[in-house]
C-alpha cells in the first residue's frame, strides 16, 4: 500500500476512532436555543391565546409576541461531540447543567417550578394590565403551601385568608414572615385567618368572605438558620371583575407577564396598540406592573427575529446583553414598566421611533 495511501486511511480511521469517542463521552453541559414565539393576540391551536368574558372587547391587530428559549432537559446528558457544535453555532448557547438545573433539580422539579411560575406570572399580568386600566381588582393575602409535619399542618390550610398575625393586619405575603420572625422558636404566634371553604363559598357568591377564627401556633426552629418559623408559604389571591383566561400549554416560567399584560390592554381598550406593526417582547412583571429580567435574552432576540418581529420590548435589565449581540434588523426597546411599554408602543404606532428609549451595550 503507498505511504500517502496509508497515512490518509490511517488519518480517517483515527478521526472515526475521535468521533465515537465524542460520541460516547457525556459532558456536564446543557444546550439553550430559541424556541417558538407565540402572538398574545392571536390563536393557538384555533382557540384565542386571550380570552376574556363579562367585559365588552375590541378588535386587535398586529403582533404582541411572547418568547421563548429551548433548553435540554435535567435528565439528558450531552456528548462532547453536541456541546462543540453548539459551542460553534451562533443560534445557541452552551452552558454548565448545573447554571440551568441547581442542586441536582430532576425534570420533574424543573417541570413544577416552571408551571408554577408560569400560571403566577398570568395571575401578575391579569393584575398588573387591569391596574394599568384603573380597574379595581380584589386582593387578599393567603396561605399557598403547608409544610408537611410542620407546625402549622392541620391547623392551617392552602386557601386560608391571612387577615392579622398576633393582632397586626397584614396587606403583602411578606408581612407574614416578617410578623412570625419576630418570635424566637418556641414561642406562640396567632393568627386571625377566614377559613378556605370559607372564602371560597363567599366568592362564588360574589360577597367578600366573613366570619375569621384565631388559630395559635407554636413556631419551630428554621433548619441552619435561627429564626423562628411556622411552617407555610403566604401569597396572594385575586378575585377579578370580569373573567380572564390564558390558553397556551407546553410553556413555562414567568418572562411572558410582560406580553400577557399589553396583550390584555390592547383587548380591553379601543384602537390597536401595535398600529399592525411585529412587535415582540419578553420580561416578567408584578401586581404593580413593574417589569423584571428573564433569562436566555440573546436566544429570545434570535427567535423573535426569526419570526419577522422589528421591535423588542427589553427589560432594563437585560438591555446591556442584549445589546451586545442584536439581530440585524431588530430594534431593542427598553422597559421598566407597563406604562413604559404603553408608551413605546404609542411611538412606535405613531412612527415616532427616534424618540423610543433604546438599549445600549455601554
Amino acid at each position: 500500500m503507498p505511504r500517502r495511501t496509508a497515512t490518509m486511511l490511517a488519518s480517517t480511521l483515527i478521526l472515526i476512532a475521535l468521533l465515537c469517542a465524542g460520541v460516547l463521552m457525556k459532558v456536564p453541559y446543557s444546550e439553550m436555543s430559541p424556541g417558538p414565539t407565540v402572538n398574545t393576540l392571536g390563536k393557538v391551536g384555533g382557540e384565542p391565546v386571550l380570552q376574556i368574558s363579562g367585559r365588552k372587547t375590541y378588535k386587535t391587530s398586529g403582533n404582541l409576541n411572547m418568547t421563548t428559549v429551548r433548553v435540554t432537559g435535567a435528565d439528558y446528558n450531552m456528548n462532547l461531540v453536541e456541546a462543540v457544535y453548539g459551542w460553534l453555532a451562533h443560534d445557541s448557547v452552551v452552558v454548565p447543567h448545573d447554571t440551568l438545573y441547581p442542586n441536582g433539580k430532576t425534570e420533574q422539579q424543573s417541570t413544577q417550578e416552571n408551571a408554577e411560575e408560569f400560571s403566577q406570572s398570568q395571575e401578575s399580568a391579569k393584575v398588573a394590565a387591569l391596574t394599568e386600566l384603573g380597574i379595581p381588582v380584589t386582593s387578599r393575602v393567603v396561605v399557598s403551601t403547608v409544610i408537611k409535619d410542620s407546625p402549622a399542618q392541620g391547623k392551617l390550610h392552602a386557601g386560608d385568608v391571612i387577615k392579622a398575625v398576633d393582632g397586626t393586619a397584614v396587606k403583602q405575603p411578606e408581612d407574614v414572615a416578617k410578623l412570625v420572625t419576630k418570635h424566637k422558636p418556641g414561642e406562640n404566634v396567632t393568627f386571625t385567618v377566614i377559613p378556605a371553604k370559607t372564602a371560597a363559598a363567599a366568592e362564588k357568591a360574589g360577597k367578600e368572605p366573613q366570619g375569621s377564627e384565631k388559630i395559635t401556633i407554636t413556631t419551630t426552629k428554621a433548619a441552619k438558620e435561627n429564626r423562628a418559623i411556622v411552617g407555610i408559604q403566604a401569597g396572594t389571591d385575586h378575585t377579578f371583575p370580569f373573567r380572564i383566561d390564558i390558553k397556551l400549554a407546553d410553556v413555562g416560567g414567568p418572562s411572558a407577564g410582560l406580553m400577557f399584560s399589553l396583550g390584555i390592554v390592547d383587548k380591553l381598550t379601543p384602537g390597536q396598540l401595535t398600529g399592525g406593526k411585529f412587535i415582540a417582547g419578553t420580561g416578567t412583571i408584578d401586581d404593580r406592573g413593574k417589569v423584571g429580567p428573564i433569562g436566555g435574552i440573546n436566544m429570545k432576540l434570535v427567535g423573535a427575529r426569526n419570526a419577522g418581529a422589528r421591535y423588542f420590548l427589553t427589560p432594563d435589565d437585560n438591555c446591556k446583553a442584549a445589546a451586545s449581540d442584536t439581530p440585524r434588523g431588530l430594534t431593542l426597546v427598553k422597559v421598566k414598566t407597563i406604562d413604559d411599554a404603553k408608551k413605546s408602543l404609542e411611538k412606535i404606532r405613531t412612527g415616532d421611533t427616534a424618540a423610543l428609549p433604546r438599549c445600549s451595550a455601554g
